[in-house]
């Protein structure tokens, strides 16, 4: 078992009550703590590295830095945190969603849920937020907050007429439609990695170059990049998508899980960026990660200072929470 030890995360009570320390979507350490987000609200947390837990929480709402398509209320779904040269980013899923089924639904109420598809504005984003330390600010001299979003300017929107991507964007994320679920930076480089779809057991990656947008210091564009706003890399992951994504001096490190509403396998691999588009046969297989059944999914993958991984879960199982309102993830060693 590659788990050498677990940590605490703990949380402040409106935290727990709105369900973030058991929907960890994203992680990305800073030195002092841990950058987290969840996937049913609309904020960023901050943890800092105390007594051998993260603890001392700050919350920050995304809609206090940027304007939010939906409002600051409605989930953003985020599912990716990267931190880069004094800036920290958020995407979200980009995904439409079906409505769930409960056992306790008529089997009419169940049909209607299941042909039931909703977009979900705020889930369209991409946030770039300057940081003055451990804080992120809506301004920084010259440095401003800016969000990619809004119909026709979102990224998905942005893969409209793509010949690998566009049947997808139509389909739910979890019916392998699309689903952004990591975004990692490497030499300079930002990267977006998809959960679904898988295309015949190929994965997709996508490379991207958001730049501010001169006529809205708010907001954000892509610059082109092979002749269009992103360019698409494709990686055999074994029929898994990506579930996050970090970096390591050897490249991208990549968690891979299945792209449906499964428990597993859950695979950790390495893959070095070309300098151009990529159709990666062999990315270097590390190990694979532990899961549970029913519960404790991997969402969030970072690489700590020791050069360790540290595991959140989405979902997590009752073993994982403390009587402190923490929960507990995993410190994994490298082999």
């Amino acid at each position: 078992m590659p788990v050498e030890r677990q940590v605490e995360l703990r949380f402040h009570r409106t935290s727990r009550e709105a369900g973030t320390h058991t929907n960890l979507s994203a992680v990305r350490p800073d030195g002092l703590g841990l950058w987290v987000a969840g996937d049913e609200t609309a904020t960023i947390e901050h943890l800092a590295l105390r007594d051998g837990r993260y603890d001392d929480q700050r919350t920050f709402a995304l809609a206090d830095f940027v304007d939010l398509p939906a409002g600051p209320t409605e989930e953003a779904d985020i599912e990716g945190l990267a931190r880069d040269d004094g800036w920290l980013w958020a995407i979200g899923s980009h995904s439409l969603k079906r409505k769930r089924v409960r056992r306790d639904h008529s089997p009419e109420k169940a049909r209607r849920r299941l042909g039931t598809v909703v977009r979900e504005e705020n889930r369209y984003i991409l946030v770039r937020l300057p940081l003055a330390g451990a804080t992120p600010v809506r301004r920084d001299g010259h440095r401003t907050a800016a969000i990619l979003s809004g119909p026709g300017r979102s990224l998905a929107d942005l893969m409209a007429g793509d010949p690998h991507l566009t049947p997808f964007l139509a389909v739910p994320g979890k019916d392998n439609g699309l689903d952004i679920e990591g975004i990692a930076i490497f030499d300079g480089r930002m990267f977006v990695g998809l959960r679904g779809p898988v295309l015949r057991g190929w994965a997709v990656l996508l490379e991207i170059r958001p730049e501010t947008d001169p006529g809205h210091p708010g907001r954000l564009r892509l610059a082109p990049i092979d002749g269009g706003p992103y360019r698409t890399h494709f990686l055999d992951l074994g029929g898994l998508g990506v579930r996050d994504m970090c970096p390591h001096p050897d490249g991208l490190l990549i968690m891979a899980g299945p792209t449906m509403s499964l428990d597993g396998p859950v695979r950790l691999l390495r893959w070095r960026p070309p300098n151009g588009p990529a159709v990666e046969h062999d990315p270097a297989f590390l190990m694979d990660l532990p899961h549970g059944d029913g519960c404790d999914h991997a969402e969030g993958l970072a690489l700590l200072d020791d050069q360790r991984l540290l595991v959140v879960y989405d979902s997590p199982s009752p073993a994982r929470l403390t009587p402190w309102g923490g929960v507990l993830a995993d410190v994994v060693k490298m082999t």
